[in-house]
């Protein structure tokens, strides 16, 4: 069983940067997972933001791409999401998320399956 812990969100006003971290640990199933970011407000989807797979290829949807960077230490267990020029609109809870190579991509009905997820509140 895999385990995710976020951490790093909090309250920040527009223009802003924060910088999220997950970690992660537990056994994986199988080899090289890709580990990625969503966010969730209540009565929308569970949204996906970006991936980063085992050798650092990223992927970034287009609501974040050139605001946000995925990063990662393997060596920790650890992923991480730098957030820069943040907007009223990015205010959500935010989730670790995991699965095989090229899998993260879609969005989803709920986030929870992941873990309890990190707060971030952007104030205009």
């Amino acid at each position: 069983e895999v385990h995710l812990v976020e951490s790093g969100g909090g309250s920040v006003q527009a223009g802003g940067s924060l910088r999220l971290s997950c970690t992660v640990s537990g056994r994986f199933d199988y080899d090289d997972p890709d580990l990625g970011w969503y966010r969730q407000n209540p009565g929308t989807e569970c949204e996906f933001l970006t991936r980063i797979s085992s050798d650092g290829d990223t992927y970034y949807a287009d609501a974040v791409k050139g605001r946000f960077t995925i990063s990662q230490d393997r060596t920790k267990n650890t992923v991480f999401l730098q957030m820069n020029d943040l907007k009223p609109e990015d205010s959500s809870v935010y989730y670790c998320a995991y699965d095989k190579p090229g899998l993260l991509y879609s969005d989803y009905a709920s986030c929870h399956y992941w873990g309890q997820g990190t707060q971030v509140t952007v104030s205009s």
